[in-house]
Parts: structure tokens; sequence; C-alpha cells
């Protein structure tokens, strides 16, 4: 009578080759997911970081008491404001543009100051002034990566 009490060296180096192989598979799995999570979530605050630089250009348009055409292009939008006024003045400028890939704004006589952060690439700014009666209005098209933002205000100077 023979007795196998044990395991015989090949059946031991199979099941570590079998759970070699599980294992690297379930690594990898996971280091997958982590990486395309890792991506979906900057891609997610770039965005909304972009967003909030879109409401802050739509709320200055709707506060300003008008859209100054003299500077304002394409690619660069200039307010006449009654907020952030120098002292002496009643009224002062306020631009909006692309600077390298961050949106930025420009008080009157301060230099620009970036109003997206580092980590949004913004590739595309256009503002398009729409004429509907005598509100005017501004179309504003940001592009982040492959998502593009758009909005749309109009001027309530009261």
């Amino acid at each position: 009578m023979i007795n196998n009490k044990g395991f015989s060296l090949l059946e031991l180096l199979l099941s570590i080759t079998i759970m070699i192989i599980v294992m690297g598979a379930v690594v990898t799995f996971f280091l997958s997911m982590n990486a395309s999570n890792s991506m979906t979530t900057a891609k997610r605050e770039a965005t909304q970081n972009a967003q909030r630089a879109l409401d802050a250009i739509t709320y200055e348009i709707r506060s300003a008491k008008s859209i100054y055409v003299p500077t304002t292009t394409a690619s660069q939008l200039s307010l006449e404001t009654s907020k952030y006024i120098p002292v002496g003045e009643t009224d002062t400028y306020i631009d909006f543009f692309l600077c390298g890939t961050a949106v930025c704004l420009r008080k009157e006589g301060q230099d620009p100051v970036a109003i997206t952060s580092d980590s949004v690439q913004v590739t595309n700014l256009t503002f398009s002034q729409i004429s509907t009666g005598t509100t005017p209005s501004v179309s504003v098209s940001m592009t982040v990566g492959s998502v593009t933002l758009t909005s749309t205000a109009s001027i309530r100077s009261y």
C-alpha cells in the first residue's frame, strides 16, 4: 500500500503557476480601473473648473453696463461696468480673453488674472454678440479638451 499524504513537486508548481496567472489578471484589472478612474476624475474637475469660469463670465455680462465695442472681438470680450471702480472714476472696463491655455480677466489698469486653474487647458474661447432688440447679448463658447461649453447672457443694466 502506497501512502499519498503530500503533493508532488509537479502539482505544487502547477498550482503556483495558476495562482500567479489569476493574481496577475486581478492586479491588472484593478490597475486599469484605477487609471480609468483617475482620468475620469481629472476630466470632470477640468470641466467643472471651466464651467465655473463660464459662469463668472456670464455673471459679469449680466451685471455690465454695456459691451465696449472698440476692443471686443471674437477672441476678447470688453465690458463697461460699475464694479471694480478705481478711485475717482464712475465707470471702468474689464476684459475676458484667452492667455495661453487659461481664461483671463483683466480689470482696467491691472495685470490679467487667470480664472481657470493651471490644470485646465482651454483651447478655444470665442465671443459672439447677439442682437435681439435693444438688449445686447453675448454668446460665449469655451473648449476644454474634447468638451465645448456654451452659454449666452444678456446685459441687465438696471
